[in-house]
């Protein structure tokens, strides 16, 4: 079998790819994993997003975990941070999300947290799989009072809700906010938290059916959010991806604030409060090339990740730093939460427009942002990692670069949850790259089709 697990669980079409059987596979071995070593009743907390398919997929991984003695707390809609959160604040031994984050409703996905509320190195989603693979051989099952019980606390989201307030207790008494969550899990939470510290909140994509979840709203769909900032004459729109852990902000006049910038700010803001961590940012590869000036120029430390926000904080934790993140609006405030966290990233930036009286605009200004252009290139799943296999797009990667002669930056990575093949080109003039990247994007489907 391929390794079940990509960057972020383990994800497909929901009843498809991922089914109930799959799922309670990954709940019994992944209680069993998880609590293998507890002088206690197991327990784990399940949660997830608004996708029809949640349920479905509650039920088998809870059954799972039941069936290996393991008690269960069902905790209905709510943001992945709010599981990370409560797993950890009621020393719950796992956290297990259903979610497909930014990914269309078809799919959904598993993903676990350990008790102290961060996500599985590689080598814990191995032995996971292992015993999925050996038809659970390890495991004795339980009868009788041994079978683990199921409770459910459909409310767990105002103790998150609680929790971030408390965090970070901005006022925000005379701000009006467009807040778009996309449908899903921030639907309850996030509104709420905004409401109740004060701001004139206008929801958007706030109505989740099941099926409407990330389309054409969100963090990866924000036309909507940001023509209705400028309509509405809002102080800041906000927009989180359905299951809330991803935050992008759209500043007073319609412009898109990413999560570089996002960084930058709040990042410079806490240098000048002696609360920046080791002087350091951690972000990714992936990130712009004038977000590392902008460090160059204030004196902060910006270290480099692979893509994907488990290994900034796998960074974080090894250098013990205390904001990293990614471009598409992953920020993890590790004093705050262990993971990335859509409303805690949101009040932080509030907080700095706040204390610092100036629109989102000008604060952005403090880097520039060089252009960038990413296209994705549709391949074959099981190929997706290998197309530094072909010798022809390798060349065909090796000539842009010289063709740039170091005035553009070319990022090729394979998606983790999706059959896709990114390719990413940043340099000065955004025709060129658009260009450049559609065409190298076109080269690669049609080479490993």
């Amino acid at each position: 079998m391929s390794r079940m697990f990509g960057t972020d669980g383990v994800r497909g079409v929901a009843n498809e790819e991922l089914t109930p059987k799959i799922a309670f596979q990954l709940g019994q071995a992944g209680a069993y994993v998880l609590a293998k070593n507890a002088d206690h009743t197991p327990r784990i907390f399940v949660g997830g997003d608004t996708r029809q398919s949640r349920d479905m997929l509650a039920n088998a991984i809870m059954a799972g975990a039941a069936s290996v003695g393991a008690d269960v707390t069902y905790l209905g809609v709510l943001p992945t941070p709010a599981v990370a959160y409560l797993a950890k604040a009621h020393k719950a031994d796992a956290g297990i999300v259903i979610s497909a984050s930014h990914n269309p409703m078809e799919f959904n996905g598993i993903k676990f947290f350990d008790g102290n509320g961060f996500k599985l190195p590689d080598a814990t989603e191995d032995e996971i799989q292992a015993e999925i693979e050996s038809g659970m051989a390890d495991i004795t099952f339980p009868t009788g009072a041994g079978i683990g019980k199921i409770d459910y606390r459909m409310e767990a989201w105002k103790e998150y809700t609680d929790h971030s307030i408390e965090t970070v207790p901005v006022d925000l008494s005379g701000m009006k906010l467009v807040v778009d969550a996309a449908n899903g899990a921030a639907y309850l939470s996030n509104v709420s938290a905004l409401e109740r510290l004060g701001a004139d909140v206008i929801p958007l994509a706030n109505d989740p059916n099941g099926t409407n979840i990330n389309r054409d709203c969100g963090s990866t769909h924000m036309g909507n959010l940001q023509a209705e900032v400028v309509r509405q004459h809002a102080d800041m729109g906000l927009a989180f991806d359905g299951d809330a852990d991803r935050f992008l902000a759209v500043d007073e006049n319609g412009d898109i604030v990413d999560g570089d910038r996002i960084m930058a700010i709040v990042a410079l803001n806490m240098k000048r409060h002696g609360t920046l961590k080791q002087n350091t940012i951690v972000a990714t590869v992936m990130s712009n090339l004038g977000f590392f000036k902008f460090g160059e120029a204030n004196g902060i430390q910006i270290d480099r990740t692979k893509v994907g926000d488990r290994y900034v904080l796998e960074h974080m934790k090894e250098i013990g730093s205390n904001i990293g993140g990614e471009q598409s609006g992953h920020i993890i405030f590790l004093d705050d939460n262990t993971t990335g966290d859509g409303l805690l990233s949101a009040l932080h930036l509030l907080r700095v427009l706040k204390e610092e009286q100036k629109p989102l605009s000008e604060l952005a200004k403090i880097m520039k942002q060089y252009p960038q252009s990413l296209v994705n290139a549709h391949v074959p799943n099981d190929r997706k990692n290998h197309y530094q296999d072909f010798p022809e797009i390798v060349d065909r990667i090796n000539r842009l670069e010289e063709e740039f002669s170091g005035n553009g930056r070319i990022l090729i990575r394979p998606s983790g949850t999706e059959p896709l093949v990114r390719v990413m080109i940043e340099g000065e003039d955004q025709e060129i790259i658009q260009q450049k990247a559609q065409e190298l994007a076109d080269f690669i489907e049609k080479a490993m089709a």
